[in-house]
């Protein structure tokens, strides 16, 4: 019996790495714990009697820091979360058994490519923009990849390409660029699966309000579902021109967590 996929496997393929790497400073939201890495032990701290060395680490972190995913539980609105589960009532013991992280299945789905800055023309858009529907169709337009029922679609705003410079990607007095309200609405009607961005909140933050409103998280976590990763390095898919490929993700499987750091990979036959 032979399995296509192996075969694909085996024959070659050509893999985009996604994930930011996770080093102390990094820019990150301010409502989250920072990342943080240390060598409690070093090489020769303590060595063995035949000479042998071993150094280890220790790390801290939010589980909404670097690349990451939301899971369901992330977010409520009027005390619900998805599926009309009680939020206060979700949360007794300290876990979110239900929507937690825990219950993200391992992701090996279609992927598609919303390039917004390649479609304007520009390295990346203006802090604060708001990504509209017309945007996200013409951009599909482009990738000619048509966005399907369980896609994962990444839009890509250009912002990423400030992740090196900390503060200013954390947009803050400038905003950053982003969907709104009817741009998560455009992806709920086409019910994708997870939906990513290059910046460090998904959606547009408006300029000076930091993250005071996310329409979008209420639209795809508590309304429809569907999952949100962000601060996806997209930079690289871009010059590749990648409009559609398949998407690799899998979560730690942190029992009753609201999200996770990830790795996702775009990859596509050779």
């Amino acid at each position: 019996m032979t399995d296509a996929l192996l075969d694909a496997v085996q024959r070659g393929t050509d893999v985009i790495d996604l994930g930011r790497e996770l080093r102390v400073g990094m820019p990150q939201s301010p409502n989250h714990p920072q990342f943080w890495h240390t060598l409690p032990r070093r090489h020769g701290d303590m060595t063995r009697a035949d000479g042998g060395s071993a150094a280890n680490d220790m790390i801290t972190m939010g589980t909404h820091v670097g690349t990451h995913i939301d899971a369901l539980a992330h977010v409520s609105h009027d005390g619900k979360m998805y599926g009309d589960v009680d939020a206060a009532a979700a949360g007794v013991g300290g876990k979110y058994v239900e929507l937690g992280v825990h219950t993200i299945e391992p992701m090996i789905r279609r992927g598609v490519l919303l390039d917004v800055a390649a479609l304007k023309g520009v390295e990346c858009l203006e802090g604060g923009t708001e990504i509209a529907v017309a945007d996200l169709e013409a951009a599909e337009a482009a990738a000619s990849a048509t966005v399907s029922e369980g896609d994962v679609v990444l839009i890509r705003s250009g912002w990423g390409s400030k992740f090196p410079d900390g503060a200013p990607y954390v947009g803050g007095p400038t905003g950053v660029p982003g969907v709104g309200e009817a741009g998560a609405r455009w992806l709920a009607e086409r019910r994708v699966h997870a939906a990513g961005a290059d910046t460090i909140a998904f959606e547009r933050l408006a300029p000076g309000t930091g993250h005071a409103l996310l329409p979008a998280h209420r639209v795809l976590l508590v309304e429809s579902g569907i999952y949100i990763i962000e601060a996806v390095d997209l930079e690289g898919i871009s010059a590749r021109g990648w409009g559609e490929f398949t998407f690799v993700l899998v979560p730690m499987p942190i029992f009753g967590a609201t999200g996770s750091p990830v790795r996702p990979l775009a990859v596509r036959s050779r």
